[in-house]
């Protein structure tokens, strides 16, 4: 009785192992599946590159181009070629000395760098123009010194009283918003008559950028007036 009772229940649970297979199966087929046209999405941290590009160039401050400030020679310059469109009189056979830039509403005695250099860079553009320039500021002979050999000098009695020049350049200067305002002339020493004239503006990063050598700890050291 035994025997019949276990030959009958061997069908019947190879019947249930093939009725429970398929449920599983569908069980295991119930996660979430992917569609061929679906992309992959990976989780946060998982990997950079899908979130920046490998080819992003690295911003290297070092190979940044800083662009190059305008000296006060490039405005004189400027200048200087507003001057030539007017200029009369005035030629290769003309020789022309530059005197300092002063301020117009300051004592017309009294020197400044910016106006020296304005001086100095005139000098260089007239050069460049083919006008003959006198330095009267050279003396006769060398000067030897423990800290250098000078050849130029700003007293009068170490200077030639006897100078080639007729013409000669020179301007002035006044404060503006923003700059300095530049009024260049050419003068004819007997007739005082002008020969030539321009105008111009020098903004005041490039005046500030003038190093002067009267500093102490920054500050600018003016010379009181005698």
């Amino acid at each position: 009785m035994k025997r019949l009772i276990l030959t009958l229940c061997l069908p019947l649970g190879f019947g249930c192992a093939q009725m429970t297979q398929p449920s599983s199966a569908q069980g295991m087929n119930n996660s979430p599946q992917l569609v061929d046209d679906q992309r992959m999405v990976a989780a946060p941290g998982q990997s950079n590159s899908l979130y920046q590009n490998n080819t992003a160039v690295i911003n290297d401050s070092s190979q940044v181009s800083v662009p190059t400030r305008k000296n006060i020679n490039h405005y004189v310059r400027g200048i200087m070629q507003d001057m030539a469109e007017n200029l009369q009189y005035v030629n290769s056979k003309t020789p022309l000395a530059v005197s300092s830039f002063i301020f117009l509403d300051d004592n017309y005695n009294d020197g400044t760098l910016l106006g020296n250099q304005i001086a100095e860079s005139f000098m260089h553009e007239l050069h460049s123009f083919g006008v003959p320039v006198i330095d009267f500021k050279t003396t006769d002979f060398m000067r030897v010194t423990p800290s250098g050999d000078f050849v130029f000098s700003r007293d009068y009695l170490e200077l030639s009283q006897d100078q080639n020049f007729n013409y000669v350049l020179a301007g002035t200067m006044v404060n503006h918003q923003g700059g300095v305002l530049v009024n260049a002339r050419i003068i004819g020493l007997a007739s005082k008559a002008v020969v030539g004239s321009a105008q111009g503006f020098i903004p005041q990063s490039v005046v500030d950028a003038l190093d002067s050598s009267y500093r102490t700890d920054g500050v600018m050291l003016k010379q009181a007036s005698k």
